[in-house]
C-alpha cells in the first residue's frame, strides 16, 4: 500500500494565526489540491494528521470542523482527488495528550487503522512539530516551504532525513518521479 500522511494547514490550505474556524477561512494553496488528486490517481491513500487545538479552545466547534473537512473534501473531488481519512487532535496544548504533535499518537493511530508499519511512510508538514511527529513514528518527513515551512526551515533543528520542498505539488513530483 502506498501511503502518505499529510499536515492540513499550511500544506494543503492557507494557514492562520487566527485560526481555520469556518469553512469561508478554508482556502486552498495553488495547486495542492490537484497535487493530491495526482497521488489518488497514482494509487495512493492520503492521509491527513492534524492538530486542531482551536476546538479545545473553543474557537470553533467539532461541527464546524466537520464542515471545513467537507469543504476540503468537496474541492478536491471537483479535481479528481480523494483524502482517504483524517486524524485530528482536539486538545489544547495543556493537555497533555498523547495525539498532539509532536508526539507520535496520531501517526500511531494512522498505522493501527491501516495496519501497517510507517518505516518510511512520507508525512508532509510545515512546521518542527509535524516534522518531530513523523519522525518519532518512523516515517519520511518532508517540509514544505509554504506556511510556517520558512520559519521552520531557518530554525534548523529538522529531524534527520527531512526533505525540503516548495509545496505539496513539488513533494508530489518527488514521489512519483517526475521531478
Amino acid at each position: 500500500m502506498k501511503l502518505i500522511i499529510l499536515d492540513r494547514d499550511g500544506v494543503i490550505n492557507q494557514d492562520s494565526p487566527d485560526f481555520i474556524k469556518s469553512p469561508d477561512e478554508w482556502i486552498a494553496l495553488p495547486g495542492s489540491l490537484e497535487a493530491i488528486a495526482r497521488l489518488s490517481e497514482a494509487g495512493w491513500k492520503v492521509v491527513i494528521a492534524s492538530n486542531q487545538s482551536g476546538v479545545a479552545r473553543r474557537l470553533f466547534t467539532v461541527e464546524a470542523l466537520h464542515a471545513i473537512q467537507a469543504k476540503m473534501r468537496r474541492e478536491l473531488a471537483e479535481v479528481g482527488g480523494l483524502i482517504d481519512s483524517v486524524f485530528i487532535c482536539p486538545h489544547g496544548p495543556e493537555d497533555d495528550c498523547l495525539c498532539r504533535k509532536p508526539r507520535p499518537g496520531l501517526f500511531h493511530d494512522i498505522a493501527r487503522r491501516y495496519e501497517t508499519s510507517l518505516a518510511g511512510v512520507p508525512a508532509v508538514g510545515d512546521s518542527l512539530r509535524d516534522l518531530q511527529a513523523a519522525h518519532f513514528a518512523g516515517c519520511s518527513p518532508w517540509l514544505v516551504r509554504t506556511g510556517n515551512g520558512m520559519r521552520t526551515l531557518d530554525s534548523n533543528q529538522l529531524p534527520p532525513g527531512t526533505q525540503v520542498r516548495d509545496d505539496l505539488s513539488a513533494v508530489v513530483d518527488a514521489l512519483l518521479g517526475k521531478e
